[in-house]
């Protein structure tokens, strides 16, 4: 968090003597077959290019860089070793088509500069090529030349980012956004729906998202459906073209007082008192850091990145049964969380098709050969998949329930922090996915010898991350009994949808699973679920809105978090009408709310009494 009275960029010091020239890995030229990932940028300090080939390697990329200073270079290239003790993805770098001297990839660590020694370049022009050698997830992050010997700054701290913005001729200082009503951060269905409902209000909306394209986890990069309650807004930007891209960005680029910001990831705010005054985001491609002011605030990440980068109080982790008195709580706290998803896709083709030795895949995957819970298309996932083996037998010890070849069984990360180790839990589901592809094939080589790996997907499907605490906490009980709020301004469907890891032998397994449909039947979320405890103008939508883990569970459903979001946009122009706070807005306006909701398409339906036919005594906001 950035504090009104402070400047958040460091002292940028001076270069060493010498010339130095940085060729970061999104600025090339052609990306050829290698695509842009920028995920993980805030754990490893920049996008980088992956050669993401499913065993195939892909085509080169290449760019061109102007030598102004004749000499001898030294060439630092930033890479990573993925799997240290076989390092499968190893690429080579080309200058002036003289290749350096090593492979990279191979230097058995994590993030960091190799050294490729010194070649002579001349004043002018010169290429740079990359070439992928395995097709198994090369990554390079920059190329660095200098005609020193200093090795060039690592990792994601202030002063590596203000070298690489010194060295790329980036300002210093933040460059202005611009100023709206409200910024939304998460272009995912929830801030889709966020932002296309206010703009729809007449607010002027930014709206900033990490990825290129619209939709989170219903994104043609991941390709889920939105469950829970929809309605009609969400339908509408939830529909997919023939090639599966949402309509989303279309909706919102229609709406004149929308704009949407792909590729930022927010990375900073200021705070002024118990207000927001501004996010901070930068750029992948260009590296450019950027303030968007506003008025109000929403957070549709669902990692809470506002609430966390402000110091606004979260929850994590399951509660125990004694908090809350909620049945499906745990006995005792567990520090945990529902892990990522990898979502994979297998064709048939009409010729062999080969597939290379990975006993580094191997190594996770075991004796695993069973491709089941594969996505057909963005939208259609659950897929039955390729059995080989004695995975074709049942094993009668599993529960039924776990033989059902649903995506979500293929989850990893649980007990490992989301917001640091993401790569490596990315990295884990690749190494699972690319070993039981193996162990198939090898297993039947006759029956599966033209099967081939369609899609593999390089961006995880989310899990659970931090969850905001707001006025009130949402829980089991409240949904089980149909409580009724005063301030009731949201209603949800679906089942409790708990995620049990620690499969005894494949640690990308689920071992249970539990889907708990109840009586079936919509429930209430109150306003105060809905806006930080901490921050007057802070208000949230989807997975992470004020819950137990429990009730997390059925909350987080996509066309729940996008009922949240139109609940937020009515709140957010009503906040600006009547210069109040939504903790004012929820005592003296909601029925002026509950109507706005209700013209937008948010599920306003008439509440639901208490299958005991008990009613709780109504709160204030």
């Amino acid at each position: 968090m950035t504090d009104a009275t402070e400047s958040r960029m460091p002292r940028i010091q001076p270069a060493a003597a010498g010339h130095h020239i940085l060729v970061e890995a999104e600025e090339f030229d052609d990306f050829g077959g290698w695509t842009l990932d920028s995920q993980f940028e805030t754990e490893m300090g920049s996008p980088y290019l992956l050669a993401h080939g499913l065993g195939v390697p892909v085509a080169d990329a290449t760019t061109t860089i102007d030598v102004e200073r004749a000499g001898s270079y030294r060439v630092w290239v930033r890479s990573k070793d993925w799997v240290p003790t076989h390092h499968p993805g190893r690429f080579a770098v080309s200058v002036n088509g003289q290749r350096l001297p090593i492979e990279f990839g191979a230097g058995g660590g994590d993030w960091g500069w190799e050294d490729a020694g010194r070649i002579d370049l001349g004043v002018g022009r010169a290429g740079i090529t990359l070439t992928d050698l395995t097709g198994f997830d090369g990554r390079c992050d920059a190329i660095y030349l200098t005609t020193n010997d200093d090795e060039p700054p690592n990792g994601a701290d202030p002063d590596s980012r203000a070298w690489r913005r010194r060295l790329r001729g980036l300002p210093d200082h933040l460059v202005d956004g611009g100023s709206f009503d409200l910024v939304v951060t998460g272009g995912g269905v929830t801030g889709s729906a966020a932002a296309l409902a206010a703009g729809r209000l007449g607010l002027t909306v930014a709206l900033i998202h990490n990825r290129p394209v619209l939709g989170g986890n219903a994104s043609t990069e991941i390709g889920l459906t939105p469950r829970g309650e929809t309605g009609p807004l969400i339908k509408a930007l939830s529909a997919r073209s023939e090639d599966g891209d949402l309509a989303a960005l279309d909706l919102l680029r229609a709406e004149p007082t929308v704009s949407v910001f792909l590729e930022h990831q927010v990375f900073d705010v200021l705070r002024v008192g118990d207000r927001i005054v501004s996010v901070d985001a930068r750029e992948a491609r260009s590296g450019r850091e950027s303030r968007f002011r506003a008025e109000m605030f929403i957070d549709c990440t669902g990692t809470a990145i506002l609430g966390l980068l402000a110091g606004a109080e979260t929850m994590f982790g399951y509660e125990n049964r004694a908090e809350y008195g909620e049945p499906l709580a745990p006995d005792e706290r567990v520090e945990s969380h529902h892990g990522n998803t990898l979502f994979f896709r297998t064709r048939e083709r009409d010729h062999l098709s080969e597939f290379p030795d990975v006993p580094w895949a191997v190594e996770v995957a075991h004796d695993y050969a069973n491709l089941g819970g594969q996505l057909e298309r963005p939208g259609v996932d659950n897929v039955a998949g390729p059995v080989a083996g004695p995975a074709r037998i049942p094993d009668p010890s599993v529960r039924r329930r776990m033989l059902q070849p649903l995506t979500h069984f293929w989850e990893y990360g649980h007990d490992l922090d989301p917001y640091t180790e993401a790569e490596h839990i990315r990295d884990h589901l690749l190494r699972a996915v690319y070993g039981t592809f193996s162990n198939v094939k090898t297993l039947e080589p006759e029956t599966h010898a033209n099967l081939a790996l369609d899609w593999v997907a390089f961006v995880p499907g989310q899990g659970e991350f931090r969850r905001y605490k707001g006025a009130y906490v949402l829980t089991e009980n409240d949904i089980r009994e149909h409580r009724r709020f005063d301030d009731t301004v949201v209603w949800n469907s679906g089942a409790f949808c708990l995620h049990h890891p620690g499969h005894e032998r494949y640690d990308f397994r689920l071992r249970d699973w539990t889907w708990d449909t109840r009586d079936g039947k919509p429930f209430a979320v109150p306003f105060r679920c809905l806006y930080s405890i901490d921050l007057d103008n802070l208000m949230m939508a989807g997975k992470h809105i004020s819950v137990t883990h429990i009730a997390g569970s059925v909350t987080k459903f996509m066309g729940n978090g996008g009922q949240h979001a139109i609940a937020t946009a009515a709140a957010a122009e009503l906040c600006r009408k009547y210069d109040v706070t939504p903790r004012e807005l929820c005592d003296n306006h909601l029925d002026e709310l509950r109507e706005t909701i209700e013209e937008l398409g948010g599920s306003v339906v008439s509440p639901v009494r208490s299958t005991t036919g008990r009613r709780r005594p109504s709160t204030r906001c």
